[in-house]
């Protein structure tokens, strides 16, 4: 018997950096040139962020040099699917991207799970550079590397994890969010303060009027907070072996409702079902008081956020 041995042994470095700053928009082409010479880049967005910031961005990286495209799909967590996937790369193809390019992800979660999966696929992997738009994927999704699109079976079950070559958070942005999207991010702040912090978990309870009112200096303390907890927690298990998976917290319930309420109801109001369902079997299991289950749903409720999962299911 012949046997020929293979070695690929490599160690890679996939550090970047996460720049918050009120009005970071605004020299957004001081970044890239800082960090890509010559490519080709593709603004991915959706049909809301497009009008709102895609198209300025877009005129303002070919005014300063960059070979710059656009591309916008409906919004909508419906989109999120491997038929938009095609499309952008159907896309990409025609306007003749290589291994080049890159992929900058402007938007909510939606749009950074299907960019990040698509640079991470195409011409096996292409940088790209996150924009969270929305405060979920600001304290959130944009952070860690997950990429993922939905399938009939079910939420995320299709992806990679593929880290962004850095991320570019803007809190002024947050001003045009809409009112129920803005609160559906509460919740992953919520969550971050539940399984990590017990100083935010107060900070946010203490300030919760500042926040609803979206103080942006007190957002950008905030923003700046979940993505340091974020940090640690990824760098110490950056794809989910053991210690990341406390992230998940209300989410195997809240994809759950998710999927029951037919993407009808935003990801944020199923996470915080999920957190007080989830909280509630701690504490049937002895894992958890019944006190701190009651001051998960105080904190929750503070933000308006439901606490009661809908008896009936959307058409």
């Amino acid at each position: 018997m012949k046997t020929i041995n293979l070695s690929l042994l490599r160690q890679e470095d996939f550090s970047y950096s996460i720049y918050i700053e009120q009005g970071i928009l605004t020299r957004l082409s001081d970044y890239l040139s800082h960090l890509f010479q010559g490519n080709k880049y593709l603004i991915i967005t959706d049909s809301n962020v497009e009008k709102l910031y895609g198209n300025n961005i877009l005129e303002s990286m070919i005014e300063s040099g960059f070979e710059t495209y656009l591309f916008a799909f409906p919004a909508g967590e419906k989109q999120k699917n491997i038929d938009t996937k095609i499309d952008i790369e159907s896309y990409m193809f025609q306007k003749k991207f290589g291994r080049d390019s890159v992929i900058i992800a402007l938007g909510g979660g939606v749009v950074g799970d299907l960019s990040g999966f698509t640079a991470s696929t195409f011409n096996r992997g292409i940088p790209y550079i996150q924009i969270p738009t929305t405060l979920l994927a600001q304290v959130d999704s944009s952070i860690g590397g997950k990429t993922a699109i939905d399938v009939s079976y079910g939420k995320n079950l299709i992806g990679t994890f593929y880290q962004p070559k850095m991320v570019i958070i803007d809190p002024l942005v947050l001003k045009s969010l809409p009112n129920e999207e803005y609160i559906a991010g509460m919740a992953e702040v919520v969550k971050h303060a539940i399984i990590q912090d017990e100083s935010l978990f107060k900070l946010l309870y203490d300030q919760s009027d500042a926040i609803m009112s979206r103080d942006m200096d007190v957002l950008e303390r905030i923003i700046e907070w979940n993505c340091d907890i974020k940090r640690r927690v990824v760098e110490g298990d950056e794809k989910e072996g053991n210690l990341r998976r406390i992230l998940n917290y209300g989410h195997t319930i809240g994809h759950a409702i998710e999927k029951l309420m037919n993407y009808q109801t935003l990801h944020g109001e199923c996470v915080a079902m999920g957190m007080l369902v989830e909280a509630e079997i701690a504490r049937i299991s002895g894992y958890l008081d019944a006190s701190r289950v009651k001051d998960i749903e105080r904190l929750i409720s503070r933000f308006s956020l439901p606490t009661r999962v809908p008896t009936e299911q959307s058409e």
